[in-house]
């Protein structure tokens, strides 16, 4: 892509412009923002680097590019944001782990510095039209990142910020090994003297930078302000180096502890270089004549006057066509809190009428019945997506942005996971939608639409986690390489273990790890994986998460790990022609001394009365996490094997020749009937009841030759049946569960043959 780096003259900008050129993009143009007053070093800004901004007017006649400048005439309007906790940020430096982005995040606001920036580069785009992204060189501060990808969400361009999250030790001696030559140019830190340590090169600090570290804890790429830097030279200055002649300590503290000053430049030169050459990856854009190269332009505009300019523009949903109400179907849980609506389009004697219009349909079906309890998608904590055909992704996502969008989730955009289901062959329309919905809003999300090295990116509405009630809900991760948003090449099992790279990036954010906090790993499989080669997701998962929990996790602590379950579910099709995405769910209590219920003893438990008596085999289909007194996850798994211990002789008499998951609607009633006894005795044991049921998923494969109806029924009666013998469950109008259609699913990659599998889980208030 082609792009225009935001340059404040600090080491970071500078480096993440090399980091753009490294990936393959080109810079085109440079655009800076600087004071009003040219006398004046330092703003009181949270967003911009001023100090230093008399040199870099040089920067276009070293890099030998365009420099588009500002003059800042906005101030801070909306830098303190207070949330539902009555929390306010008050240091944007700090990292993501003390401070989430739904406080961070920025709207429009006519008069603040940042429509300084987008006049800025709305500029740049309209001289340069092929600008298709923007670098900064964030690398631990939300508000400053938030406010980078809000500008450029307006604007339709790509945020890039390869230095996000990176570790901040390894990127200056980076910086310093590959040639950023930068001084000091504001202190504001123990140990660090206006004195002695402005004007000083970091190669010179590099070491005294780590002590200082060790001592007081300061972010040694000055993340949290403790100093900051103008590059005179690196390897993007390909005409020219920055001399700085003479300067000037102005002292801003005299503290004793911490003094604070900065650097004010008197003097200075440009030294041309011997061997004059291009930037590296320039070709030099055809839209900018040849004697703009190197030119300095300054942007006017007045910033109190902004409005979007987004290539996004905000169509309101119109009716497409008409589908018929009764062709729609809901189903919800019961909890109060928290719970999941589902919403399917089933008519099995007409032709789908296309994605387009019938995602519409569902998505305004729930959106209507969440007008209808009072909430809206700023409710709205994860998002299933599942569409009939991979190929109309991009129609899925045009449609999805329609009614999800950021204005309407002020709180922070759902996470989601996006798959392909074998919709049409069970007689459903092409778009099949869950919500999970909170009845409040202190969830806390995780939105990083800028492409980095960190983790894949969430450019469009919807975020890499959702933290709600000390449940993490990340969304499905696949194999990508975050710099480039390629899948990562080798295999399913290289995949898998890059897209397990990535959750743990996420996870590490909230202050966890996927090896330890995990409660359920949902691995969606493609067909596209050769059923030889899935054996490899399950190794290498397993070899994964022991190497993360020994590598983190000291012995003592090592104990306190959860003990996740697994659920494989094989796909006709992923995301980008992916062979593996995961979904985990992670365990994270804010409140490590919250009181635990305790367990109700298993013995003092009267269960309804199926019929079904105990046997030892029961065990072995269930799989469970629990956590005394917050939450019990469990997995079902109905095999072939075990209907035919369920129906008994029955079973193998009526059982289709050839075909194995062919059942009958007889031995399925049987079936429906067992699952919901032992999911209940499961969670009943546990101290949980059906009220506590988030959702329940049962996934079931499209050759199980019972039509959907026909099960949904089995199941509603089942449920029907529990109601009569417990006085204390109520049948709702809608079904509690979710009938999914699949290829396959099971507890294990190598046996992915369930004729139905049961995924649940129950949270206490």
């Amino acid at each position: 892509m082609k792009v225009v780096a935001l340059v404040s003259g600090g080491k970071d900008s500078c480096y993440a412009m090399m980091k753009c050129i490294q990936y393959g993009h080109e810079i085109v143009a440079l655009a800076n923002l600087m004071p009003a007053d040219d006398s004046v070093d330092e703003l009181d800004s949270y967003m911009y680097q001023t100090v230093g901004h008399q040199i870099i007017v040089s920067y276009a006649e070293c890099m030998g590019l365009p420099l588009f400048r500002r003059r800042i005439q906005g101030s801070t309007r909306q830098a303190f944001l207070a949330g539902t906790f009555g929390k306010i940020i008050l240091d944007f430096g700090e990292l993501l782990e003390n401070c989430f982005v739904m406080r961070l995040s920025y709207r429009t606001t006519p008069g603040d510095e940042v429509e300084d920036m987008f006049i800025l580069l709305n500029e740049v785009k309209r001289q340069i039209p092929s600008v298709a992204a923007v670098s900064s060189g964030a690398i631990a501060s939300d508000y400053q990142r938030l406010r980078v990808e809000s500008v450029c969400s307006r604007l339709g361009l790509v945020s890039l910020a390869y230095l996000w999250k990176q570790d901040q030790s390894l990127l200056l001696q980076e910086m310093i090994e590959n040639g950023i030559s930068a001084i000091t140019v504001k202190v504001a830190a123990m140990g660090l003297d206006p004195a002695k340590h402005l004007g000083k090169e970091i190669s010179s600090l590099h070491s005294y930078l780590h002590k200082l570290k060790e001592l007081y804890g300061i972010n040694v790429c000055g993340e949290g302000g403790e100093y900051e830097t103008l590059t005179l030279d690196c390897p993007l200055f390909v005409n020219a180096r920055i001399m700085l002649d003479e300067f000037q300590v102005v002292l801003h503290s005299s503290d004793s502890i911490a003094p604070a000053g900065v650097l004010h430049p008197l003097a200075f030169h440009v030294e041309r270089k011997k061997a004059h050459c291009s930037l590296p990856g320039s070709d030099k854009t055809e839209e900018f004549s040849p004697e703009n190269i190197g030119s300095v332009f300054e942007v006017q505009g007045d910033c109190s006057q902004t409005r979007d300019t987004t290539s996004q523009s905000a169509v309101e949903v119109t009716d497409l066509i008409e589908i018929a109400e009764n062709k729609l179907h809901i189903s919800k849980t019961q909890k109060d809190d928290t719970f999941s609506i589902s919403c399917w389009l089933q008519d099995s004697h007409k032709r789908s009428s296309g994605l387009q219009e019938e995602l519409t349909a569902v998505l305004r079906k729930i959106e209507t019945r969440l007008g209808a309890y009072g909430f809206g998608w700023e409710n709205v904590l994860y998002i299933h997506l599942y569409i009939a055909d991979m190929k109309e992704f991009a129609t899925a996502n045009e449609t999805y942005v329609k009614f999800i969008k950021q204005e309407k989730c002020p709180f922070g955009v759902p996470s989601r996971s996006t798959v392909e289901l074998p919709l049409l062959q069970v007689g459903l329309g092409s778009a099949y939608v869950e919500v999970l919905v909170a009845n409040d809003h202190t969830k806390r999300v995780l939105h990083v639409q800028s492409i980095s090295s960190w983790a894949p990116s969430c450019i469009g509405p919807y975020s890499q986690a959702t933290l709600d009630k000390n449940i993490l809900h990340m969304a499905g991760q696949l194999g990508l390489d975050p710099p480039t948003m390629a899948l990562h090449e080798g295999g399913v099992a290289a995949e898998l273990e890059k897209a397990l790279e990535n959750s743990e990036a996420v996870a590490k954010c909230f202050k966890c790890s996927i090896s330890a906090s995990t409660i359920i790993f949902v691995i969606y499989c493609s067909t596209l994986t050769p059923p030889s080669e899935r054996f490899h997701i399950q190794e290498k998962l397993d070899v994964f998460l022991k190497q993360i929990k020994v590598s983190h996790f000291h012995k003592e602590s090592m104990s306190e790990a959860l003990n996740p379950i697994f659920l494989y579910v094989l796909v006709p099709g992923l995301p980008k022609g992916a062979l593996v995405e995961i979904k985990p769910i992670l365990f994270v209590p804010e409140d490590i001394e919250a009181t635990k219920e305790t367990m109700q003893d298993p013995s003092c438990i009267r269960t309804p009365n199926w019929g079904f008596q105990q046997a030892n085999w029961h065990d072995h289909c269930v799989k469970r996490c629990v956590i005394r007194g917050e939450l019990c996850a469990v997995i079902l798994s109905i095999t072939s094997e075990l209907a035919t211990k369920i129906c008994s002789d029955s079973l193998g008499a009526e059982q289709s020749k050839g075909h194995p998951n062919f059942f009958t609607e007889g031995q399925m009633k049987e079936v429906s009937r067992f699952c919901i006894y032992l999911l209940g005795k499961v969670i009943m044991e546990n101290g949980f009841s059906w009220y506590d049921t988030m959702y329940l998923r049962l996934y079931f494969p499209a050759s199980l030759g019972v039509p959907l109806e026909s099960l949904s029924l089995l199941f509603t009666n089942a449920f029907t049946e529990l109601a009569a013998m417990d006085q204390t469950f109520n049948i709702g109008h809608e079904p509690i569960f979710n009938l999914v259609p699949v290829v396959g699913a099971g507890s294990s990659a190598t046996a992915i043959d369930d004729i139905i599998t049961c995924e649940l889980l129950t949270r206490k208030l």
